[in-house]
């Protein structure tokens, strides 16, 4: 067969080539940081807490991965720690990413290359975390702005899987995994219908969007009556992945965008007993009472977007962040995407310029995440017992201006700020002298 005549064979051929090299992809210069061995004591730096509090010329020690003391500098007694002035500069809790396809893709143009979202409609027993590729170029890259724990979660269908928490430092996924299989994710199938289709066309997307609906609650009526069962005859891995969400074991995730899906939502997982998380929240604004009446955390979408209404303030997707924190809605901020996850801490910088304090909007990117996610206990905020996941900046880390990572450490391991962006920039500055 002549490839100059055939380009899906041609197609076909690079996308083979590609995946046959993907094994030389990985970063064999960026090595995963070894366990914690001495004390490490950061002194003279901003301390930003994550829970709202700020120490000026503050100390932090720690050991064995976990944080031994907090305070002002001069305060701690650390015989023997490897001792890190910050003076002049801040030290923040490692950010935290929701929904994220972190390591489940690698080049959005080859199929061959992502990995998050299986086929069919209702699939509970999908696991993200064994598709989770700790050798992607992606999470250094991202991690290099201080983002170092990443909520991945699979996407499609229904019923997506459920969802884990990783480090983004391992050798695989078994080493990345923080908090595994925490999470079930669900696309709600909402009525919404394209006002300028065709009556018959309309019609269509109105029977699916019900039939979606129905099939949703059909399959989690059987899991729980499943779930009831002392020992079932025949093990059914699909209910057996929902078994957790009605003993609280796992959370429930439902994507929702609009007030009235939002509702729909949430009323419906009240008729399970179970308390979901919304994520998306294009219109959680519209319903932040029902919302705070019922605690239903929302992991908010991108700022930067354009509002979901067109007649909408402009502005409302940075606002969303301060209505909701003004309603006393708990939330925390977030983005879609695996490489975009590099500017979340820019996102909760435009919040704190459309009504959130710069803690708060630190907060919605660390100890909120970590408290939605169920690992506040370990991370989330700089206190005494929890782990050492945290960084250092020479400035204002939610400001592209001031983000300049220049250490990094997760639970206590000093982690490679190495890149490929960073490793292709040296090399051409080489070749061009510049």
């Amino acid at each position: 067969m002549n490839l100059k005549t055939n380009p899906m064979l041609r197609y076909c051929i690079a996308a083979l080539l590609l995946v046959i090299s993907l094994p030389a992809l990985a970063q064999p210069t960026i090595i995963p940081a070894p366990s914690q061995e001495k004390p490490v004591l950061i002194t003279g730096a901003m301390i930003h807490v994550g829970n709202g509090k700020v120490i000026e010329n503050g100390a932090i020690l720690f050991a064995d991965g976990k944080i031994t003391g907090i305070g002002t500098a001069g305060s701690l007694d650390a015989p023997g720690a490897t001792i890190i002035d910050a003076a002049g500069k801040h030290v923040y809790p490692g950010f935290i990413a929701c929904h994220s396809i972190m390591g489940l893709a690698e080049v959005e143009a080859v199929r061959a290359t992502r990995d998050f979202n299986e086929t069919g409609s209702l699939n509970p027993n999908v696991r993200a975390i064994v598709a989770y590729e700790a050798d992607s170029y992606v999470p250094a890259t991202v991690r290099s702005n201080g983002v170092l724990l990443a909520q991945v979660a699979p996407q499609g269908g229904v019923i997506s899987g459920t969802s884990s928490v990783v480090m983004l430092d391992a050798w695989h996924w078994e080493d990345a995994a923080y908090k595994m299989d925490g999470g079930l994710w669900i696309s709600w199938p909402g009525m919404s219908i394209n006002a300028a289709a065709e009556d018959e066309e309309r019609e269509k997307q109105r029977e699916q969007a019900e039939k979606s609906l129905s099939a949703l609650k059909e399959f989690f009526r059987q899991a729980k009556a499943y779930g009831e069962l002392s020992s079932p005859a025949v093990k059914n891995l699909r209910f057996e992945a929902i078994k957790g969400i009605f003993t609280g074991e796992k959370q429930l995730f439902i994507r929702a965008g609009r007030a009235k899906d939002i509702l729909a939502a949430v009323n419906w997982s009240r008729s399970l007993n179970i308390r979901p998380v919304i994520y998306g929240g294009n219109e959680a604004h519209l319903v932040a009472e029902f919302l705070k009446e019922n605690q239903v955390p929302v992991i908010l979408g991108d700022p930067h977007s354009l509002p979901a209404r067109d007649d909408d303030d402009v502005n409302l997707p940075y606002k969303r962040a301060a209505l909701l924190k003004e309603a006393d809605v708990q939330f925390c901020i977030s983005t879609w995407g695996y490489w975009q996850l590099r500017n979340l801490p820019f996102m909760a910088g435009t919040t704190a310029a459309y009504g959130l304090s710069p803690e708060e909007a630190l907060s919605a990117i660390t100890l909120e995440p970590a408290r939605i996610l169920g690992i506040e206990a370990s991370t989330g905020s700089l206190e005494t017992g929890k782990d050492a996941t945290l960084f250092i900046s020479a400035g204002d880390a939610l400001d592209m201006r001031g983000n300049q990572v220049e250490a990094a450490f997760i639970r206590g391991r000093k982690i490679d700020l190495d890149n490929k962006q960073k490793q292709l920039y040296r090399k051409y500055t080489e070749k061009y002298g510049q």
